[in-house]
């Protein structure tokens, strides 16, 4: 019996905008046939990253650019690097234009290394910006495949 991918769907959200590009990234990854977890950063119990083939983290960026503590401390709870993180934001352009917009998806991308562009969504995914959450999860999925890098793997 071949077991399904795996995949958890770890993030902050306070506004609620990160929490629906979570559902719609999780509504996407059910479609493909997935295991899935939410996990609410700062609420739930820590998860084991092993134990998944893709993880995805999503937040929201603070004040000036800065990532959440929350995030942060999500971080130091994992331990180490994992290979198979994918990075999601929300943001809002009218504070700080685009130079600060979705910030700590751009620093959490590169602490990373991630093989793949973070996501960026303005504020809400509703309308539009639904089908570019789909589109991003789909080349995840897909480039993640290609390169074999679906296997979970680690780093230390």
């Amino acid at each position: 019996m071949v077991s399904k991918l795996k995949a958890a769907i770890c993030y902050l959200s306070y506004s609620g905008n990160t929490e629906e590009v979570a559902e719609l990234i999780s509504s996407t990854l059910n479609q493909k046939g997935f295991e899935l977890d939410m996990h609410r950063i700062g609420i739930d119990a820590p998860i084991d990253p092993k134990s998944y083939d893709y993880l995805f983290l999503g937040t929201f960026t603070w004040e000036m650019g800065s990532t959440p503590d929350e995030v942060k401390e999500f971080i130091l709870e994992i331990g180490y690097k994992p290979q198979n993180m994918y990075i999601f934001g929300t943001g809002d352009t009218q504070f700080g234009g685009d130079d600060l917009f979705c910030k700590a998806v751009d620093k959490l991308v590169k602490f990373y290394k991630s093989k793949q562009t973070g996501l960026k969504i303005e504020q809400s995914p509703r309308g539009v910006q639904e089908s570019k959450v789909r589109g991003w999860v789909e080349g995840v999925v897909k480039h993640a495949i290609e390169k074999g890098e679906n296997i979970r793997t680690y780093t230390s």
